[in-house]
């Protein structure tokens, strides 16, 4: 999966397991942090290893984990391809965004919380028994989004 990266921005480091760390206190460095933390997720073999560098963390996070520490990864997972992004909601600790996914002959919007915490953006884990990136919403385009795409 193409993960855009910026000077300004971040990745300010990447960990020797790949893992992108120190973006902007920013709603953009959340929306860079967000594209980062959709990739790291999208490695299914890495995934309980990713959750706890990535989640914000407590309970909801501990309850992820086990849940997809239970699940077997497919032999060949491949990564989707993250075709823009809508700020839903910023303060200055918390945005709210919306990932938009082609999805056959369709957009699939997921939506992300991300948190200030201990210097750097963490993902809100998903309630029990739901989805990350719940609610997802059907979009015909990408109207209202920013379009990225990569190389």
């Amino acid at each position: 999966m193409v993960v855009p990266r910026s000077a300004a921005y971040g990745p300010a480091k990447v960990d020797p397991d790949g893992f992108r760390r120190c973006f902007a206190h920013s709603p953009t460095g959340a929306v860079y942090a967000a594209y980062s933390a959709i990739a790291a997720l999208a490695d299914l073999r890495k995934a309980s290893a990713t959750v706890q560098k990535l989640m914000l963390p407590g309970p909801d996070t501990d309850a992820f984990l086990t849940e997809i520490r239970r699940q077997t990864p497919p032999p060949d997972n491949e990564p989707g391809r993250v075709a823009g992004f809508r700020v839903l909601d910023a303060s200055g600790d918390r945005t709210t965004l919306a990932l938009a996914v082609p999805f056959d002959t369709a957009v699939v919007s997921a939506t992300f919380t991300l948190v200030w915490y201990d210097g750097d953006w963490r993902l809100l884990p998903p309630a029990p028994g739901e989805s990350i990136g719940e609610p997802y919403a059907q979009q015909w385009n990408l109207a209202g989004f920013v379009a990225w795409s990569g190389v």
